[in-house]
């Protein structure tokens, strides 16, 4: 893949960008930052307007731990195509970061819209109602998680412990033991178990 996208660098730049964006991706996957980074450079000097050229140059300096200059590059991203789900979603993971809860929920609510049913999403949504601690809220939107995902042994555990922390005993046993169900090895549930049988 990258051979191939190197042989369209010294196309027009249209082309040029594409490539660039492209191969920006594959180095950043393979956490070579430095090449990902000079790669995402060169997509933007080709084409300025291009929104995946600037969510990739905004995971560099993401990962290089500039969340601040990170969240602009998402935002020109977004100035350039409103409906860049990449750039919003890292946009709202910048804020989360960053500590601007609201502007994070903001982002994670507006792509919900767009994409009601990515796991991710809902994910992000009900980790960020835990932490404004409303753990109502965040219990509502890991049900719709588990809608989607209904095997995540994970998520179940999360809706244990959330119910469990409410006082709803029953309703945190059920969900502990449909983790356990699908995940026998996690020993904070086996201990969570344990306990409740104990009692």
């Amino acid at each position: 893949a990258l051979e191939t996208l190197k042989m369209f660098e010294k196309k027009d730049s249209r082309v040029k960008s594409a490539a660039a964006t492209n191969l920006s991706f594959l180095y950043y996957l393979g956490n070579e930052l430095e090449q990902a980074t000079n790669y995402a450079d060169l997509a933007i000097n080709s084409d300025r307007y291009n929104p995946a050229a600037l969510t990739n140059k905004g995971n560099t300096v993401f990962a290089n731990g500039d969340c601040e200059k990170a969240a602009e590059f998402y935002k020109e991203a977004l100035r350039n195509d409103s409906l860049c789900t990449e750039a919003l979603y890292n946009l709202g993971l910048a804020y989360k970061k960053l500590n601007r809860i609201d502007e994070a929920l903001d982002c994670f609510l507006k792509l919900h819209a767009i994409l009601p049913n990515s796991a991710q999403v809902l994910y992000q949504i009900a980790s960020i109602y835990e932490i404004m601690e409303d753990p109502n809220q965040a219990i509502e939107w890991l049900l719709q998680l588990i809608s989607v995902v209904p095997t995540d042994p994970r998520v179940l555990s999360k809706l244990g412990n959330l119910y469990d922390n409410e006082g709803d005993k029953s309703q945190a046993f059920h969900y502990y033991c449909e983790s356990y169900r699908y995940f026998p090895s996690n020993i904070e549930v086996i201990e969570w178990l344990g306990a409740y049988y104990i009692d």
